[in-house]
């Protein structure tokens, strides 16, 4: 378990890093959106991460 918590942190951090201005606009296009949208995105998030999790 703790193993999948440190590579999520990594994946996490890879676009700040990477891309910081670019990940600042994100977040800021994500802090606008509505909470009905925020909660279908991270049910959408959560179902494709447990399918593919089932799969590997």
């Amino acid at each position: 378990m703790l193993r999948a918590l440190a590579l999520v942190l990594i994946i996490e951090g890879l676009m700040p890093f990477i891309a910081p201005r670019r990940w600042r606009g994100f977040l800021l296009q994500v802090a606008e959106l509505d909470v009905r949208a925020l909660r279908i995105m991270g049910f959408t998030f959560i179902t494709v991460g447990a399918l593919a999790l089932n799969f590997l």
